[in-house]
């Protein structure tokens, strides 16, 4: 395992070369074979990172875009993960249409787990039991530690066999759509994005606490992961020692 800690002046530097680095594992992935999956996150953050993105100069053909959760919503609203990288990524880079592969967040919640799991393991080839191996996945942070849909006490945060399935937020009253633990330790790269002073306590907890991924779930990836990346602005990072 390994991990690598970025530290920015904001969180625009911040993003950008989280952009570049991403667009470095993903030309690196293609050198090898005709394919390259990535899974992305939504939020504030990721919106200029999406931008980043989509203004570099880059052959989307052979990449297709996966994400990493969702909310249970209509890909049309305004809380969509999908219509956030549609809007920033999708639109101006000209990503193929037919490489996207959405977590259809307006069927019930369980439903869209499946149709994910299937569709994760019908692009993947994979046989029972197996788990992807995404080239790269770019993750945020939560001022409570969480990342993907994994919040503090979620019983599926020990979950390290299926893919993806639906989870009730309860500090939320919402339902959500996520990867689960075992797909992100399987992942080629990690990347995390993460910035502002909200999650500096966050940081400190991930990086300085003993290992508890129930109490501090982003602790998963920063200790159970193979290729970790951080990219931080000085806000997030003004209370860790790392």
């Amino acid at each position: 395992m390994s991990t690598h800690w970025h530290t920015y002046p904001t969180v625009e530097d911040a993003a950008e070369a989280c952009s570049r680095v991403i667009l470095t594992r993903l030309e690196e992935a293609l050198a090898g074979r005709n394919l390259a999956a990535i899974a992305v996150s939504g939020g504030s953050t990721p919106k200029l990172l999406f931008q980043h993105m989509a203004a570099g100069v880059f052959d989307w053909e052979r990449v297709h875009l996966f994400w990493v959760d969702e909310r249970v919503v209509p890909p049309s609203n305004s809380e969509s993960n999908y219509r956030l990288a549609e809007e920033h990524f999708i639109v101006p880079a000209g990503f193929p249409r037919p490489n996207v592969h959405r977590i259809h967040g307006e069927l019930w919640p369980k439903a869209a787990a499946e149709r994910y799991t299937h569709d994760i393991q019908e692009f993947f080839s994979l046989g029972e039991g197996d788990l992807p191996h995404f080239d790269v996945i770019h993750l945020g942070m939560g001022a409570d530690a969480h990342t993907a849909s994994l919040f503090p006490g979620e019983p599926l945060i020990e979950d390290r066999e299926r893919i993806a399935a639906a989870v009730y937020v309860e500090k939320l009253n919402k339902w959500r759509v996520t990867l689960l633990p075992g797909v992100l330790s399987a992942a080629k790269h990690i990347v995390i994005l993460t910035a502002g002073s909200d999650k500096a306590e966050a940081v400190r907890h991930v990086f300085e606490d003993p290992y508890d991924p129930r109490q501090f779930p982003a602790q998963i990836v920063s200790h159970r992961c193979r290729h970790v990346t951080w990219f931080v602005d000085t806000a997030a990072a003004s209370l860790a020692s790392v």
